[in-house]
């Protein structure tokens, strides 16, 4: 009785990642059927805000590696374990260092950090540095991260404000 508990536990907490991530691939597929043009598909590359402009196909494989690794805790772009840090590109925007392109947003998995830039969250956060820790970083690639990143910064070109709006949209 006393391993069923922890079995059970473990069990159903699978069960949760899995629903979580197919509710966030089958409630978000239908938004991403919107326009996908060059100013849809281009962010900013650097702080120096150089432009990249990514393909749709991309974006798309971003999305499956992001709703893989961290669609469970940031689904739809919120944070679950504190609403007040999201995903959206004003949150992104006001962190220190501005984690609102994609080397920054490279650089944060790599090795995460405190949204004041203060100190490293990597025993917290799943990173790359952290990622004998957290399973579902293991086999990422640095591309894999730099699509990841170009999802993040697309999605709320596509998604408006449901993308980070936290309790207001789920």
């Amino acid at each position: 009785m006393a391993s069923f508990l922890p079995n059970l536990r473990r069990s159903l907490s699978r069960l949760l990642i899995v629903l979580s991530a197919f509710a966030v691939l089958v409630i978000g597929t239908p938004a991403q059927a919107a326009s996908w043009d060059a100013e849809t598909l281009t962010v900013p590359a650097d702080a120096e805000g150089s432009p990249v402009t990514f393909t749709e196909q991309q974006v798309k494989a971003g999305r499956k590696v992001f709703n893989t690794s961290c669609g469970t805790c940031h689904a739809g772009g919120i944070t679950k374990t504190n609403h007040n840090v999201g995903l959206d590109p004003e949150t992104l925007a006001l962190a220190t260092p501005a984690r609102d392109n994609v080397a920054a947003l490279v650089d944060y998995l790599q090795d995460p950090t405190s949204y004041d830039g203060e100190y490293s969250i990597a025993d917290l956060h799943p990173s790359m540095r952290s990622r004998d820790l957290y399973p579902a970083m293991r086999d990422l690639t640095d591309e894999d991260l730099r699509l990841m990143s170009a999802y993040i910064l697309v999605a709320p070109k596509v998604l408006g404000q449901e993308w980070g709006g936290g309790k207001i949209y789920f």
